[in-house]
């Protein structure tokens, strides 16, 4: 039977890791600089079935939304055949220093490949061409490193920009010092590393349509899920409603249509600053 109504589930699994490993390092296995904080952010996108788990889908099936000076595994058409169950959306690396440090940065992305990133990155795998189907035959997994990444929080500013607006930008609002990365064009500037990709693997959460106009979540993981969120758009209303954490199931009834996207991105920001992110 067909979906009669849209509902997004946003949830966060910000207690546990469980597709993406990051792993920054000193340069050359330095004790690690107490001082240096860094933030990894981003959000995964996917589409659940009738059975609540999530189904293959094509990740981009139309132009790119990200600014011309971003790279690409190999060229920008590259995802049109590219399948998978996770888009990894817009993850971005924050570091936060009063003191210039130098760091190698790598992303290990389970079943998956990395497709976007800024700056230049040094190394990205894998090397061999991938196609439609390719992350489901024997393929571990992609990654991404940057082995020197100059976090200076004194540097003049000199970021990248198009004429054009772009969501892009908005996530260098924050305090996070501006990292200088060299590359063959020359040195490249940005407030973040930046990365997305495409993977393959089983997501730790089944969401279904329950009668009576609820939806039933159920948590695969061991962890708990530390929290829910449910909204819905109908035309110019939006509502929402918040269903804390998850052990095991959890049947969150429809929200009310009278909430606004400002108040559900205040809550969100709570969400995240009560996980250990920053506010700005």
């Amino acid at each position: 039977m067909p979906l009669t109504r849209f509902r997004f589930l946003l949830y966060a699994l910000l207690a546990c890791s469980f597709a993406i490993s990051s792993c920054v390092l000193a340069k050359e296995a330095h004790p690690v600089n107490s001082a240096l904080t860094a933030h990894e952010w981003g959000t995964f996108t996917s589409i659940a079935g009738r059975e609540g788990r999530a189904v293959e889908w094509s990740p981009l099936t139309g132009s790119t939304d990200l600014p011309a000076f971003v790279e690409h595994f190999r060229n920008a058409g590259f995802k049109l055949g590219l399948r998978g169950t996770v888009r990894m959306e817009t993850p971005v690396l924050y570091f936060y220093s009063a003191n210039k440090a130098t760091v190698s940065v790598k992303v290990s992305f389970a079943q998956g490949v990395i497709t976007e990133w800024y700056p230049h990155a040094d190394d990205v795998q894998p090397k061999q061409n991938l196609f439609d189907g390719s992350l489901y035959h024997s393929f571990a997994g992609g990654s991404i490193s940057w082995d020197s990444v100059n976090i200076s929080p004194a540097a003049r500013t000199e970021f990248p920009q198009e004429a054009r607006e772009n969501h892009y930008y908005a996530a260098r609002m924050t305090s996070s010092a501006p990292l200088v990365v060299k590359s063959a064009a020359g040195e490249q500037q940005e407030k973040f590393l930046f990365y997305r990709g495409v993977s393959t693997f089983s997501l730790p959460i089944s969401v279904t349509l329950a009668g009576a106009g609820k939806v039933h979540v159920e948590n695969l993981n061991d962890e708990a899920i530390p929290n829910t969120i449910l909204f819905e758009r109908r035309g110019d209303k939006v509502g929402y409603r918040i269903g804390g954490a998850i052990q095991d199931t959890s049947d969150l009834d429809s929200p009310e249509l009278t909430g606004s996207v400002d108040e559900l991105a205040r809550e969100l920001e709570g969400m995240l600053v009560t996980q250990g992110l920053y506010s700005g």
